[in-house]
C-alpha cells in the first residue's frame, strides 16, 4: 500500500473533500506544486486552476479553486479556496461564455473600461476550463 496524507479542500461555503490522498498537484502562486507525503512544511498562494488529488488506490480527482492558500504540515495537507468546486461541476458553456465576453470587453475598450476586471474574468474562466480539461485526460 502506498503512503498516504489527509488532504482537506476548504471553500468560504462549505468543505469539498476530506480523506487520505497520496499526492496533490496544484496551481501555487510561483508555480505548479507536487505535495507527497513527507513533504516538507509549507504555506503559499493559491492562483486560479486545477487541483489533482490522486486519492489512496492511484484513482484520481480534480477539482477547480479560484485562489486562496494551500498549507502542508507533517502528514496534513489543507487547502484554503476562495471558491472550490469538483471538476466534473464546473459550467463549460458559463466558462465558455466568460472568456469570449472577456476577450470582447478587451478588444472594445469603451470610456468605462477596467482592464484590471476583464483580465481577471479571462484568467478565472481560462483556469475552470483547464479544470475540465485536466479532468476529462
Amino acid at each position: 500500500m502506498a503512503m498516504t496524507m489527509h488532504c482537506d479542500i476548504v471553500s468560504a461555503e462549505k468543505s469539498i473533500f476530506s480523506g487520505l490522498v497520496e499526492m496533490v498537484v496544484a496551481a501555487g502562486s510561483l508555480g505548479d506544486l507536487g505535495i507527497a507525503p513527507g513533504h516538507a512544511p509549507l504555506l503559499t498562494g493559491l492562483i486560479p486552476g486545477p487541483v489533482k488529488l490522486i486519492l489512496s488506490g492511484g484513482e484520481e480527482e480534480v477539482f477547480y479553486v479560484s485562489g486562496g492558500f494551500l498549507e502542508v504540515q507533517r502528514g496534513v495537507v489543507t487547502l484554503l479556496a476562495d471558491t472550490a468546486q469538483r471538476a466534473d461541476d464546473v459550467d463549460e458553456a458559463a466558462a465558455l461564455k466568460a472568456v469570449e465576453d472577456a476577450e470582447e470587453a478587451i478588444a472594445n475598450q469603451g470610456a468605462d473600461f477596467e482592464y484590471s476586471i476583464a483580465a481577471s474574468q479571462l484568467a478565472e474562466a481560462a483556469a475552470q476550463l483547464r479544470a475540465l480539461r485536466q479532468m476529462r485526460k
